[in-house]
């Protein structure tokens, strides 16, 4: 059924490569952007789940007890 769906809608490589160059030009970019940040950013943003001095909310209960 979906052979010949697809067979009926025509030449559709042009989907197939409009895909893979975005995802290309997505991952490119991210990958730049990852590099070009500080490493002392990254660190920093790293450990803040752990550190209780940048907690999401200060009246969240502590349920380490």
């Amino acid at each position: 059924m979906y052979k010949h769906i697809l067979e009926s809608a025509g030449n559709i490589n042009w989907m197939a490569i409009g895909a893979l160059i975005t995802f290309f030009t997505v991952f490119v970019v991210s990958v730049i952007l990852v590099f070009k940040k500080d490493s002392t950013y990254l660190k920093t943003m790293s450990e803040m789940p752990l550190d209780k001095v940048h907690s999401s909310t200060p009246n969240q209960a502590n349920y380490e007890n």
